[in-house]
């Protein structure tokens, strides 16, 4: 059988996996096993809270609009269901925005 050196292609793997861990702390960073089990492992992490984070900011937008509507005497619920009857179709995302820069057009939306 003919011997396979695996020139180029293998250093090309190598090159992507350790530029994968730059910045990895001790073995990490340039031993090619370790170098594998971090990039998998930093890659699967990233994947995940990629999703992990949308759920944290969505408590996070509840939390400063039910913060500026305690403020102005009525609770999170009663707010929300009050613009689903009004037919106000803004997202938390804009409303907590709103709440924490804006207070006086928050106001105003809360009383129209």
């Amino acid at each position: 059988m003919s011997r396979v050196k695996r020139g180029t292609h293998r250093v090309k793997r190598r090159k992507n996996i350790l530029a994968r861990t730059k910045g990895m702390m001790w073995g990490r960073k340039n031993r090619i096993t370790l170098a594998k089990v971090a990039a998998t492992k930093s890659g699967a992490n990233a994947y995940r809270d990629r999703r992990l984070k949308k759920r944290d900011n969505r408590g996070l937008q509840q939390i400063r609009i039910n913060a500026a509507v305690r403020l102005l005497g009525t609770t999170y619920s009663r707010f929300m269901s009050d613009l689903k009857k009004r037919g106000i179709l803004l997202d938390r995302k804009v409303l907590s925005q709103l709440a924490a820069q804006h207070a006086d057009v928050f106001a105003k939306i809360l009383k129209a």
